[in-house]
């Protein structure tokens, strides 16, 4: 007798799967500073460990997504948990920079095989409105949990808790997540519409896709840049670098949560161009600003970045719909290792922005505030580069829309 399916378990498990997600994001991002001061890590080495993370996750999310109708969601999961607590484990026992680089790849290919097999699950589980509803309310996990993990980090930092016992943290809800997909019955993938993986490599060599793909390089760094780097560059500004990525990342859940209406509003096109706009005030505005004002610069960045992510992806399912899932998990994926491309790009230019600002005199933290905010302003040509991109693309697809409805029929 078959078991039968119990979608809220497998949707609860699936939330819990993307909170260990956020807080290795999250708790990864406070503690940076100690590893640095622990291990006698440059920031450049800081930077290759972080690009682990970012690196595994893509790997694993197309991976996952080409295997997802072979071998199912239940097998995909035990992947991510295997990976998931050997790599928090390993990480609180790596004794240096190797073991920290091997743990933090491991953390990112759990965190990606999260992704390859919720997503689908997920849409496999619910039908109709009732899919495009739990898909949402997954994936405010994300900045929700970085939400939480930032929180958590902040407290015990004040409280001169050590790092290892904040990824100890990490170790909660990969167990609970673990506990409710034990012994459950998985749907069974949908293939009915799969298109091929030939037909959806072609559709990806089109203008529009690698136009998408290109710029989705830059989006993903715009958001992942500065976050990642908070605690280290944000450490001397007068403001909390863990309440400003609380504040980011829990406007961005708010700004995700109420989302339609703004599409609807302004278009795909308009929210990518506007975002761009409001990315690089938010950047440039931590590249100046101390104190309290970073905290008005945090609210114009997380605006600027939350929906980013969601409508690159959006934009793709719409607009080259015979890309199908891979599609969406190669711009996905680019996104993700150009974040880690460029993380330890990111470290350096902190290292050569510390050594500039100690040759000219400065010490302690009046040198530390003045290379972070000079690697911040370095960190403005990202969106820079997007508004230029993005206002193409807005008048590119305006265009497209006064051609006969025959040739852009594929909309929903």
């Amino acid at each position: 007798m078959s078991q039968s399916v119990n979608s809220g378990r497998l949707f609860n498990a699936s939330c819990f799967a993307l909170i260990t997600t956020a807080f290795s994001f999250s708790i990864r991002a406070g503690i940076l500073p100690q590893l640095g001061t622990e291990f006698n890590l440059s920031a450049e080495q800081l930077g290759f460990i972080n690009s682990m993370w970012f690196f595994g996750f893509p790997l694993a999310m197309i991976i996952g997504g080409l295997v997802y109708h072979t071998i199912g969601p239940k097998t995909i999961m035990q992947v991510a948990f295997v990976c998931h607590a050997i790599g928090i484990i390993m990480t609180i026992y790596s004794g240096g920079y190797t073991g920290l680089l091997i743990s933090t790849f491991l953390i990112g290919v759990g965190n990606g095989c999260t992704e390859a097999a919720c997503n689908p699950m997920i849409a496999d589980s619910y039908e109709g409105l009732q899919m495009s509803k739990m898909l949402n309310r997954f994936h405010m996990w994300f900045p929700g949990g970085i939400v939480v993990g930032s929180l958590i980090s902040k407290f015990m930092t004040d409280a001169n808790l050590g790092w290892q016992a904040q990824i100890w943290v990490i170790l909660i809800p990969t167990f609970i997540y673990a506990f409710l997909f034990w012994g459950q019955a998985f749907p069974k993938p949908h293939v009915a519409g799969v298109t091929s993986i030939g037909e959806n490599v072609k559709a990806m060599f089109t203008p529009l896709f690698l136009f998408i793909f290109v710029c989705m390089a830059f989006t993903a760094i715009s958001e992942f840049g500065p976050q990642q780097w908070t605690g280290l560059i944000m450490s001397k500004s007068g403001a909390s670098p863990m309440l400003i990525l609380a504040l980011v990342t829990g406007l961005m859940a708010i700004a995700r949560y109420f989302a339609h209406p703004i599409v609807a509003a302004i278009g795909q096109t308009g929210i990518l161009w506007g975002s761009s706009i409001l990315a690089a005030a938010g950047i440039y505005l931590f590249s100046t600003v101390t104190g309290p004002a970073a905290y008005a610069a945090a609210v114009i960045f997380a605006m600027g970045v939350a929906l980013f992510w969601p409508t690159m992806i959006g934009f793709v399912a719409q607009n080259v719909p015979l890309s199908g899932a891979l599609g969406m998990s190669i711009v996905g994926g680019i996104g993700m290792f150009s974040t880690a491309i460029w993380q330890p790009v990111i470290g350096k230019w902190l290292d050569d922005a510390k050594a500039e600002k100690l040759a000219a005199g400065l010490t302690g933290d009046e040198m530390e505030l003045a290379a972070g905010q000079a690697t911040l302003s370095t960190m403005v040509m990202f969106p820079a580069l997007l508004i230029v991109a993005f206002g193409i693309l807005y008048f590119w697809m305006k265009g497209r829309k006064t051609v006969p409805a025959s040739s852009s029929a594929a909309v929903h």
